[in-house]
């Protein structure tokens, strides 16, 4: 066995920071994954209640590229403002998670904006470490979302921050279909 082959494993990033394109970059390392023939599954933590580009153009790889929300929508966190629906959407959403990490039936899956979950109060960043950590060895996770807790940050493999140095909507630009959502 070369050293390339026994540099090979499963790999966790995660994309973070106050800037755009984090679900977005997950999106492009999912496709470039289902282009060489590895099967993806994308759980969308707080996404639920609106539409957006992604989930019409992944159901063309079929069972190769699943994407599910598993919220309803902006959630309302703080003290007694946390619905405790939205708690048990995201309590429910990180138990389909474990279990897509843990069966080996999935090349990456990627936990979008599961950081917010994590720094909102709502998911315990030691359960994610511990099932990270533990997961089948070739299996690839993606944490997307603001405020990546440190204790993930630490245990990742690679982690990009994106930061904000413009962005159209200062000039009164509003969300553009196909760029935004």
């Amino acid at each position: 066995m070369n050293s390339e082959d026994s540099s090979r494993r499963g790999l966790i990033l995660i994309n973070t920071g106050p800037g755009k394109g984090k679900t977005t970059a997950a999106m492009g390392t999912a496709l470039r994954a289902v282009g060489n023939g590895m099967r993806v599954l994308m759980l969308q933590f707080l996404k639920g209640s609106w539409h957006y580009g992604e989930l019409d153009s992944t159901k063309a790889f079929g069972e190769d590229f699943v994407l599910k929300q598993m919220g309803r929508g902006f959630v309302k966190v703080g003290g007694a403002e946390t619905d405790p629906e939205d708690i048990r959407l995201v309590e429910s959403g990180w138990s389909e998670a474990h279990e897509a990490i843990m069966s080996g039936e999935w090349d990456m899956v990627v936990l979008d904006e599961i950081n917010y979950a994590i720094s909102y109060g709502m998911l315990d960043p030691e359960l994610v470490a511990e099932t990270l950590l533990n997961r089948p060895e070739m299996v690839h996770v993606i944490l997307t979302g603001r405020n990546a807790h440190p204790i993930l940050v630490d245990i990742a493999d690679t982690v990009t921050e994106m930061r904000e140095v413009k962005h159209a909507y200062q000039k009164g630009i509003l969300a553009q279909r196909g760029i935004e959502y």
